[in-house]
């Protein structure tokens, strides 16, 4: 009992939190959700990203949250070399407490990045992002404090939603970038960004809520030890409203053949999410595509609730290249 006393505070401690988006611990794996100025910031011709998240398994679909994006550089042959002008669109379904409130979103990002030397290896660029957003409550799911009444449960509640069921929105992303060589071979970079700048209303009740911006920075970089041996590491830093998160992590790559513009390589590392969670990640990378694998390990007070499972996340990036094309590293982790 004590169990579900304590995951029923959690919950309500979340929702006075007022409306923070949904996230990922692979935030490195879902460039479009975290800056869009990633975007088109890659070495390839085409890039698809997607991510799957179950927060908190242990409780039915509290949290499920899936993404998916493509982004794709454009008008290379008319503009300057070592410049990247960058597309792509994304969306994001986010479902909480078993779906009686579902997030579904579709976003258009732009991106354009400036070299900063002949070589391109130092460039920095700013993206923007229009997003539309539709919020649905399904009320039959949920329980109120007037169904209980002397003559026990009764299933029906006088509370309605003044505004509909439905709440549809537009929202302003942007972010800045920059992305930097000292070889060639290595890559380290540095980004901003902020979302729901233009504070959308959000309210199925008659109270006005306004979404609040969420400000992101992160860090992070890819650094060959050897031929075979790099290191890959990141750093983000977010605040919504009043709650904040800091995570930070490393993963050790192996890679079979060095030098092919498609290496295969498998990756082994750990981020942490400082005060709540322990986060191991394994991945494959062949032909292109990269697969993630990682399991948050609760280590918060919430952990005797949770059985300290705090949730498994896949992420999927493949890079279309081509047979010759090898660039300049761009942000990788």
């Amino acid at each position: 009992m004590r169990k579900y006393f304590l995951l029923v505070s959690a919950l309500m401690l979340t929702g006075l939190l007022k409306a923070q988006d949904p996230h990922f611990s692979q935030f490195f794996a879902s460039p479009l959700t975290l800056n869009p100025a990633f975007t088109g910031k890659f070495d390839g011709s085409w890039r698809l990203a997607a991510n799957h998240r179950d927060q908190w398994p242990s409780i039915p679909k509290a949290y499920v949250t899936t993404s998916a994006s493509v982004d794709f550089p454009i008008l290379k042959k008319r503009i300057p070399a070592g410049d990247v002008f960058g597309i792509g669109i994304s969306g994001v379904s986010d479902a909480s407490a078993n779906s009686a409130l579902k997030l579904n979103y579709g976003s258009l990002s732009l991106s354009y990045h400036k070299a900063l030397d002949e070589d391109g290896y130092h460039t920095i660029g700013a993206g923007f992002q229009g997003t539309y957003s539709s919020m649905v409550l399904d009320i039959t799911k949920l329980t109120f404090e007037d169904m209980l009444t002397q003559n026990g449960f009764t299933g029906t509640t006088a509370d309605v939603l003044t505004n509909g069921k439905n709440q549809n929105y537009f929202d302003m992303n942007a972010g800045l970038l920059y992305s930097g060589s000292s070889n060639g071979s290595n890559n380290f970079y540095l980004g901003a960004s902020m979302y729901h700048i233009n504070r959308p209303k959000v309210s199925f009740k008659d109270k006005n809520w306004y979404l609040s911006g969420r400000i992101t920075v992160h860090a992070g970089g890819s650094f060959p030890v050897s031929d075979v041996v790099a290191v890959n590491t990141s750093i983000i830093h977010q605040i919504q409203n009043k709650a904040s998160e800091t995570t930070l992590g490393a993963a050790l790559s192996l890679t079979a053949n060095p030098g092919e513009v498609n290496p295969t390589s498998v990756y082994i590392g750990s981020w942490y999410r400082f005060n709540d969670a322990v986060i191991p990640y394994v991945g494959l990378e062949f032909l292109g595509l990269r697969i993630g694998v990682s399991y948050d390990i609760n280590t918060s007070s919430l952990k005797a609730a949770t059985g300290s499972r705090g949730g498994s996340e896949v992420s999927i990036i493949y890079i279309r290249r081509k047979v010759e094309q090898k660039g300049i590293p761009c942000p990788k982790f």
